[in-house]
């Protein structure tokens, strides 16, 4: 059975507050000694004091708690989380003493407004906020999946009578009844959700999991702000967040490991705007994470034709996918994509989300593709290649756009570059077969030995050599959320054999 690092941490928790209290052994004021400062009342970035991780070990071991703030204050945090959970992440209520008194010097010399302070810990008792509040916190994360409703809802209300606010974990559809039973009877103006990206049972990472719940969480409180936590490692990353639409990111390690750097993080966040390039990842986030799909999503890639698109759709296509490069026998043009989606559109077929694979970055068929995108005609951009992903993913208005990377692969190091592309802010990464024959539609298949330690941490969207006489192996062995079909559906390049794709859906379930 899996290790649940969740469970350690909480069991450690309560033999720590049996045998010390709920100070844990430190000296706490026994009255607040300064004012309380209002949390993300503001869109901003929450920067972390963090010095170690159950995942990580050792992040930033020799941190000074309050050196780190006062350099997360100057980079324009909004507000600033400090770990307090020792056996684990290495923090101390001192470390949160400290963490105030810094951003109350930096507000004295600079006479700017001080960044809130959040005491972040795994909290379980009312009495747990009484002592974060006389410690000088501002605010307090409350996680929900540790939390009966009852207890949160108690929780929640003693944050609100010390004037406090709460950010409120949470990461699946119970979590979210959670919390819109407690805003329900507190209301949310002290309150902000959060999303954690990271699992805490153990510790694993999906930057898509904060998308999949934004939905569920604004249909349950209307208004709400939601904070997107954990998995940020790099200025990209962030604004895709910002392009999501949500009201604050919070960043550990990488804030952590390097604090001098923090105001391209913070500068990215703030500069970003919301817009097609985040919201059309949210809707495919929630379908994808919704733990109601009984198959992957199918992208049908090579499309040429207005009948073959329409029998696509038909049959369950998820995804159509247009080569918009001209080295592809599947080549086609802006106008080409225009007349198939009328035809779709005409046919009263369902239309599935409709993708332009673009490769030379720089090209004129490349911004074609991103005409179509911005225009609304096309969903998404599928930038092919490593080279070309790289380019795309470093020019701010084309990043901007909803679009994901192809990579192929045929070595470990192949894989490696691969998985790069998710610190760049990727939210999934399509890896395609290796040949001499092209780019992608060669019918070649990836190595499995690839495959699997690719998705050994990451979600699985897969290219290359799957048939309908082998979707049904490569989805038993491999589980991927995402295949991607082109050659193995043709009677020649571009043109899609009925008879085949019958047998494909056929045999995917």
């Amino acid at each position: 059975m899996p290790k649940d690092i969740l469970k350690e941490i909480i069991d450690r928790r309560k033999a720590d507050i049996g045998r010390l209290g709920f100070c844990f052994g430190c000296r706490i004021p026994e009255k607040r000694q300064r004012a309380v400062h209002p949390f993300i009342a503001e869109r901003g970035a929450i920067l972390e004091v963090k010095r170690a991780s159950p995942s990580k070990g050792d992040i930033a071991p020799s941190l000074d708690a309050g050196e780190t703030a006062r350099k997360y204050a100057e980079a324009g945090a909004r507000a600033i989380s400090c770990l307090t959970e020792t056996n684990y992440f290495k923090g101390t209520l001192v470390d949160l003493m400290d963490v105030c008194a810094a951003v109350d010097s930096f507000a004295g010399s600079t006479g700017k407004e001080p960044p809130a302070v959040l005491r972040k810990d795994f909290l379980l008792f009312p009495e747990e906020i009484d002592v974060a509040y006389r410690a000088g916190a501002d605010a307090v994360l409350l996680i929900a999946r540790i939390l009966s409703a009852e207890e949160l809802l108690s929780m929640a209300e003693r944050c609100a009578s010390l004037g406090i606010s709460a950010l409120v974990e949470v990461r699946t559809e119970d979590d979210v009844e959670k919390m819109s039973f407690v805003m329900n009877r507190v209301g949310n103006g002290n309150f902000i959700c959060g999303v954690n990206s990271r699992d805490l049972r153990d510790f694993s990472v999906d930057t898509l999991i904060p998308a999949a719940m934004l939905g569920k969480i604004r249909r349950a409180v209307p208004g709400a702000r939601v904070a997107f936590e954990s998995g940020i490692l790099s200025p990209q990353a962030a604004a895709f967040a910002a392009r999501m639409d949500f009201s604050a990111i919070l960043m550990g390690e990488a804030a952590a490991k390097n604090p001098d750097n923090v105001r391209s993080f913070t500068d990215a966040f703030g500069s970003a705007r919301a817009g097609i390039g985040g919201a059309n990842w949210v809707p495919l986030a929630e379908e994808a994470l919704s733990g109601n799909r009984k198959r992957p999503f199918v992208k049908v890639c090579g499309i040429t034709r207005e009948s073959d698109a329409v029998l696509a759709s038909s049959l369950g296509a998820d995804f159509l996918g247009f080569v918009m490069w001209s080295g592809s026998k599947r080549n086609v043009s802006g106008d080409d994509v225009r007349r198939i989606k009328d035809a779709l559109v005409s046919s009263g077929a369902r239309v599935p989300r409709l993708v332009g694979v673009v490769v030379d970055v720089g090209g004129g068929e490349c911004a074609d593709a991103v005409s179509l995108v911005e225009s609304g005609v096309l969903d998404f951009l599928q930038v092919h290649t490593l080279a070309s992903a790289r380019a795309f993913v470093s020019d701010p208005r084309l990043c901007s756009l909803p679009h994901y990377c192809a990579v192929n692969v045929a070595s470990a190091d192949d894989v490696r570059d691969a998985l790069s592309l998710f610190a760049l802010g990727e939210p999934r990464v399509l890896i395609d077969a290796s040949s001499r024959d092209g780019i992608g539609g060669t019918g070649v298949r990836v190595d499995g030995s690839l495959v699997r330690d690719f998705s050994s941490s990451h979600k699985l969207w897969l290219a290359g050599g799957i048939s309908p006489s082998n979707v049904r192996s490569v989805v038993a062995e491999f589980s991927p959320e995402l295949v991607d079909v082109s050659s193995s559906l043709e009677s020649a390049p571009g043109i899609k054999d009925e008879g085949k794709m019958r047998e494909f859906f056929s045999n995917l379930g």
